[in-house]
């Protein structure tokens, strides 16, 4: 997301009109998470916007529409397939990676889906993919299977963390809808591209994901050491104060490896 109300101190001065978020978002991070496209398909006049609200070197990154992973399995998806790349193609500069997120029920047994899926996808298409079955999670044959393809065809695996919401009992409403919507999982931090995905799932209180983090401060800048481009995408169970652990994080990083300074938040208007 880009637009969220307790965000309106922090990345766009109180009275920013709603289309202006993602200008001000893009101001001072470098890619967002769409999540809005497993929902609902923008409009050709919102991509319009979308691409001129940010900067050139913006990254966007899209998940395919939930009607092509979940409801259909990735199964006689042609026409939803070219209906979604077409709306997006005006972005393909911006476009780091089209997110393909699968759900916990699509296993090994399905492998040969997924490989046709990805058959039918334009030559050099970036993709990322995230796995919920838990035999893809084993160390077994069947992950290491799934590892071989994706680095045989240069797709990255998307590691999920949300080990933080899991780490305390539910006590709070935002706390009780995260463990109920995020995956566990086990934690693989492995690259099988050349552009490694984190998504990071931490506590609403920024401090506590720290110990979280800092394994992460250390595997992103070796990454970075190896000359991969990894994406690091900072989530909280409420997301209110998502980009102070965002700039957190990013300036820990900058710290083991050289990277540019972020554009401070945006600051309220004097009166």
């Amino acid at each position: 997301m880009w637009s969220h109300p307790a965000w309106k101190h922090l990345l766009y001065p109180p009275g920013t009109p709603q289309n202006q978020h993602l200008a001000h978002y893009a101001r001072v991070f470098s890619a967002i998470e769409g999540n809005t496209t497993f929902y609902a398909l923008p409009s050709e006049d919102t991509v319009t916007r979308w691409q001129d609200s940010t900067p050139a070197d913006f990254r966007f990154t899209f998940k395919f529409p939930q009607a092509i992973s979940h409801h259909k399995a990735l199964v006689g998806v042609e026409q939803e397939l070219d209906t979604f790349l077409t709306r997006l193609a005006p972005l393909n500069g911006k476009i780091s990676h089209y997110l393909l997120q699968l759900p916990a029920q699509f296993g090994p047994e399905q492998a040969g889906a997924l490989v046709r899926f990805i058959e039918q996808l334009p030559k050099g298409l970036p993709l990322a993919i995230e796995v919920r079955h838990r035999a893809f999670f084993e160390k077994g044959e069947e992950e290491r299977a799934l590892n071989r393809f994706l680095m045989d065809s240069g797709i990255d695996r998307i590691v999920m963390d949300s080990r933080p919401v899991f780490s305390v009992p539910a006590s709070t409403p935002v706390l009780v809808e995260a463990q109920q919507k995020k995956p566990k999982v086990p934690v693989h931090a492995i690259a099988t591209g050349q552009k490694p995905v984190v998504r990071f799932v931490g506590l609403p209180e920024p401090a506590l994901n720290h110990g979280f983090l800092a394994p992460w401060v250390a595997k992103v800048a070796s990454w970075l050491d190896e000359g991969l481009s990894p994406t690091f995408f900072v989530h909280s169970a409420d997301n209110d104060q998502a980009p102070l652990l965002a700039r957190w994080f990013y300036e820990a990083v900058a710290k083991r490896h050289s990277l540019p300074a972020l554009a401070p938040f945006a600051q309220a208007p004097l009166f």
